[in-house]
């Protein structure tokens, strides 16, 4: 059942983007890119490669909340090696490659695997946190108010969940319910205990959001001239697509989520022509920013033995 919903997720988003496609066709294929713009794209797949970098650094401070000491570098490679993964089928694979590397570093499975959770629940959060500041200018007519209400309910109950008093008793909970741990084992967790909330990872994922908002706008910016209002418009569309793409099933990597989400978005708000060209570009922008990252730790491993 679940292969079927991902299979029509899929499939949906893929015919919405090739019909949308095809119906403008004719002003996709008349944009050009100057000298200058080529200059910006490459700007924008260094801020998306920073933007990953980051990424893993901060899942080394998530690690240190749960008072595991890990090199920094080491695991910023890891992260970039297995953020590649995301586009296999299943979406779970980089999840599962940073898990065991964790594990290979003789941190506990209980914590590695709450290590990896907890960073799509930060990105979350950070993400909720930007609609709500930026998602108004999204909105077209007064009903659509409703979904600020949504909007602020999901960032509280996401915000609840990151806090040490849901956490804890859910580790517990989990670690009695897998049964696989002996008595001395589990005294171990009341020591790796979350003792307060993820402050400093919450704030870094804002950081990474804005990153990748801004690989998004340079992307944008390559191919048209933009204003300082237009900014806010395009941070915040940006993040619920983004989101959308974390969290709805079937799409590896968000594929065909985000494009869809972006288009239906920006729509209103620039040519349909320009929003279809942007977001394919920044697409195989954000691809190549993830090869080029994990080639690079795939080298710095090799230089460093």
């Amino acid at each position: 059942m679940k292969k079927i919903i991902r299979g029509l997720i899929l499939g949906g988003t893929l015919f919405f983007l090739l019909k949308a496609l095809k119906d403008n066709w004719l002003g996709v294929s008349a944009i050009r890119i100057n000298a200058n713009g080529w200059l910006i794209l490459a700007t924008a797949t260094f801020v998306t490669l920073f933007a990953h970098i980051w990424a893993g650094w901060i899942w080394t401070w998530v690690l240190k909340e749960l008072n595991q000491s890990v090199s920094a570098i080491e695991f910023i490679q890891v992260y970039l090696k297995t953020n590649i993964a995301k586009y296999l089928p299943g979406n779970v694979w980089h999840y599962y490659g940073r898990i065991m590397a964790a594990k290979n570093a003789n941190i506990p499975t209980n914590l590695a695997t709450l290590s990896v959770l907890l960073e799509p629940l930060l990105m979350l959060a950070a993400a909720l946190i930007i609609i709500v500041l930026f998602g108004s200018q999204l909105i077209v007519n007064n009903l659509n108010y409703n979904l600020i209400i949504l909007q602020l309910l999901s960032l509280i109950i996401v915000l609840s969940i990151l806090h040490p008093q849901f956490l804890n008793p859910v580790m517990q909970l989990l670690d009695r319910w897998k049964n696989k741990k002996s008595d001395g084992e589990n005294q171990l967790i009341d020591i790796f205990i979350i003792k307060r909330y993820p402050v400093k990872p919450l704030l870094g994922e804002l950081v990474f959001l804005g990153l990748r908002a801004a690989g998004f706008i340079l992307t944008m910016l390559a191919l048209t001239s933009l204003t300082w209002a237009q900014i806010p418009l395009l941070v915040g569309a940006f993040s619920c697509a983004w989101v959308l793409g974390l969290v709805i099933p079937g799409a590896p990597g968000g594929l065909g989520i985000f494009e869809t989400t972006a288009m239906l978005l920006l729509q209103y708000h620039f040519p349909a022509a320009l929003v279809i060209s942007a977001i394919a570009l920044y697409r195989l922008i954000s691809i190549l920013a993830e090869t080029i990252g994990a080639s690079l730790a795939w080298l710095y491993e090799r230089i460093s033995k």
